[in-house]
């Protein structure tokens, strides 16, 4: 039977293109965002992990001494490694492996990140704490993810939603939930700040790769959605097109010096 990883993997290299590419993905306001509320300067050195296809790699890499990204699937590496090329940034590095454990030393980044990925994972809190670990004293945490609603019927049906779209989604975490790993892995309560990623449906079908039979049905709970915003992210009709909104949270904590 395929682990958890292994179906990471088979996804993300079927994703690789089409999320590489997507706008949503390429936002530069929201890199903007991610990059000033982390406080990166060009002293730093920045981690990210689940690093995907670059994108924030190579947005820290413009404004930081030195930048790494880390992700399990080597269709994105290779997508990743295609943006620094096209980008032009010679101050990046990255690496095909796991993130729990990170195959680096403690204190080994000023700035360690991870964005869209903690969905993923099956033991978010173990991710966090590595990039704790990982991270030197004085500098900072970042988790930029979609946050579920705080309603538990409509967090439940966003969740079963993107299963059903994306069979590696494990759980998206309420705000609450995000805020309780910081404190778990020793972290301080982190500074937060949010934006949308809005979304299509049918766009969304073409970046994601439902098993066979299952996208009706992804296609149904977003429209039965419509009446009452079931699943939080206040889906609604616009012409012929079925549009919503993934809440964004940007949770930031500095790791205090021992």
């Amino acid at each position: 039977m395929a682990s958890h990883k292994d179906l990471i993997r088979e996804q993300f290299t079927e994703q690789a293109v089409p999320f590489s590419s997507a706008r949503a993905m390429m936002d530069e306001k929201a890199l903007r965002l991610l990059a000033e509320f982390s406080g990166a300067s060009p002293r730093d050195t920045v981690l990210d992990v689940a690093c995907g296809p670059g994108i924030v790699v190579c947005a820290f890499a413009s404004i930081v001494s030195h930048a790494t990204g880390i992700d399990l699937t080597p269709a994105m590496i290779e997508r990743a490694r295609m943006l620094q090329a096209e980008r032009g940034r010679a101050n990046v590095t990255w690496q095909i492996g796991d993130i729990t454990p990170l195959p680096f030393a403690d204190g080994s980044f000023s700035i360690v990140t991870s964005r869209y990925a903690f969905h993923h994972l099956e033991d978010p809190k173990g991710a966090l704490a590595e990039m704790k670990r990982v991270c030197k004293g004085g500098g900072n945490v970042v988790l930029a993810d979609v946050m579920a609603s705080e309603f538990p019927g409509k967090a439940e049906a966003f969740n079963l939603m993107e299963r059903q779209g994306d069979p590696s989604h494990v759980r998206s975490l309420t705000l609450a939930q995000m805020r309780q790993i910081f404190g778990a892995v020793g972290l301080p309560d982190p500074r937060t700040t949010f934006y949308k990623v809005e979304a299509e449906l049918e766009k969304l079908l073409q970046m994601s790769f439902p098993r066979e039979g299952d996208e009706p049905e992804v296609r149904r709970m977003i429209m039965d959605s419509l009446a009452d915003d079931g699943m939080g992210v206040n889906t609604r009709r616009e012409n012929e097109r079925i549009l919503f909104s993934y809440p964004i949270a940007v949770l930031v904590a500095e790791k205090r010096i021992e």
